[in-house]
């Protein structure tokens, strides 16, 4: 398919536009040598790819946004209808192709293609299907951007990230999933909305597995910097413990909700991945549960295991790992989630 991009000339003779409409400064300086140009590329253009891709542009994260898809007439369609909207959204060079050429010299590489589940099918099925599309797109990607963060949005989306780690060669810490950090917005979304306070307010995180597996950590959650249990045992407040495991249940069961529903999940994880594009990009090494390689943390052991922990993120990728507080309960239900993870990983022979 034809790549799009803006262009400065106009009419059968290729007018020059720019040196009509505008006359140089007398000795100007060439641009400074440090300016950052930020180039994203999102793979995938289905929901969740365009969802991420259009809250990107409306954030104002990147000076340039590459789309990339097998199917060339959506993906030129998303295209366009993205350039259309030049008029209302912050200056970006927008340009969609086939061609993993296009993707060259990214800083962030988003990758949110994957395989549709068969009826009846198992899921191993379905990995082994993700694993081979991903075996031809994350050395294409590593190839043209060597420097880049690679962040995985596609599901099963921990064992996926492992698989983008040994396909690309990259070290760990340019290769980052999504993880479970719409879970935890998910999570701070439902306490707020139990106590009546403002989610931006909630400090709390979801941990593990990015499925069934996962861990709530109730006893470093906190509100206003007030740790809520400890508020709640200190002043001799009953709760049930039964309430807090429903919370985490809503948790894990939001996606299937949504997608019973609607059919598909979007905007939530469009906004999720925006978070983490700025948290990269711009060097915000702001915290996040996102899936990282988490041999040697909070107990884990030897095994190559991504599962999410609250990790620093920066233009780096992963800068460091939270040392949050897990009770003795806490650390083994992530222990038991890594086993899990590495159970699935066991089976796909790579």
């Amino acid at each position: 398919m034809h790549k799009s991009a803006s262009g400065s000339t106009l009419g059968p003779g290729g007018l020059d536009l720019t040196q009509a409409f505008f006359k140089p400064i007398i000795n100007a300086a060439p641009p400074s040598p440090t300016k950052r140009h930020n180039k994203i590329s999102v793979i995938g253009t289905g929901n969740v790819g365009m969802a991420i891709a259009q809250t990107i542009l409306t954030q104002d994260l990147a000076d340039e946004l590459v789309l990339v898809d097998n199917k060339p007439d959506k993906l030129r369609g998303e295209m366009l209808d993205l350039q259309h909207a030049a008029a209302f959204l912050p200056r970006t060079k927008i340009v969609a192709s086939v061609d993993y050429s296009v993707t060259a010299g990214s800083d962030l590489c988003i990758v949110t293609a994957g395989a549709r589940q068969i009826a009846d099918e198992s899921r191993l099925n379905l990995l082994q299907r993700n694993v081979s599309l991903f075996k031809s797109i994350i050395p294409l990607l590593a190839r043209n951007s060597p420097d880049s963060v690679l962040l995985i949005v596609s599901n099963p989306v921990d064992v996926l990230t492992y698989v983008a780690w040994k396909l690309s060669g990259f070290p760990s810490n340019r290769v980052i999933g999504s993880g479970t950090n719409l879970d935890s917005s998910r999570f701070r979304f439902l306490i707020a909305d139990h106590l009546d306070v403002n989610a931006q307010d909630v400090q709390a995180y979801i941990v593990g597995e990015h499925g069934d597996s996962s861990v709530a950590l109730w006893s470093s959650i906190s509100i206003g910097g007030v740790p809520v249990l400890s508020f709640l045992e200190n002043q001799q407040i009953a709760y049930e413990k039964e309430t807090l495991e429903n919370i985490h249940k809503q948790v894990v069961n939001g996606a299937y909700e949504v997608i019973s529903l609607k059919g598909y999940t979007s905007w939530a994880i469009g906004y999720s991945v925006a978070s983490l594009a700025r948290s990269i990009i711009r060097d915000q090494r702001k915290i996040h549960p996102v899936s990282v390689l988490a041999k040697g943390f909070y107990g884990i052991g030897d095994g190559e295991v991504f599962l999410s922990l609250p990790a620093q993120l920066g233009r780096g990728g992963v800068l460091g790992v939270t040392n949050v507080h897990l009770n003795q309960e806490e650390a083994q239900r992530l222990r038991d989630s890594a086993m899990t993870i590495l159970e699935v990983q066991a089976q796909l022979g790579i």
